[in-house]
């Protein structure tokens, strides 16, 4: 019983580490599209590169929109 119990534990440790590891994930990519990138791109126009923040900008939008008509 206790070889049982010791392995069920371990099992559950690790489905619940690869849980943490998911959440963590995508809690990163949301603070970095809601926080980071747009001031990044700030901080770029406020540098004075507009010519390349601009880009950046319409990039990423494009790429946001045909992501989200795919989905």
């Amino acid at each position: 019983m206790e070889i049982l119990f010791g392995i069920l534990l371990v099992w559950t440790c690790i489905k619940l580490f690869g849980w943490g590891l998911r959440a963590a994930w995508g809690i990163f990519k949301m603070f970095c599209s809601v926080l980071l990138f747009p001031l990044f791109l700030v901080g770029l126009v406020v540098a004075g590169l507009m010519y390349l923040a601009l880009p950046i900008l319409v990039i990423v939008l494009i790429v946001t929109l045909v992501k989200g008509a795919a989905a």
